[in-house]
């Protein structure tokens, strides 16, 4: 279970990177985002990744749960 759950669904790129960050500056992993959109995914992915985290993706309807660890 996530420590930290951010809800970024609504919301464009960059909120949902910037928002991320916070939580991973401020929270310990894993941390949970939840997206409602493709690039908001892609984005929020490559942003985890690239600061070394593993990034699990699971898709419900047309929303996306991001599990970074």
């Amino acid at each position: 279970m996530a420590n930290k759950v951010v809800d970024a669904r609504g919301r464009s790129c960059p909120e949902p990177v910037m928002m991320t960050k916070v939580a991973l500056e401020t929270s310990s992993p894993p941390i949970e985002v939840l997206v409602d959109n493709e690039v908001a995914k892609e984005n929020v992915t490559r942003f985890a990744k690239s600061k070394g985290f593993q990034v699990k993706v699971t898709e419900y309807d047309e929303e996306f749960k991001l599990e970074i660890v």
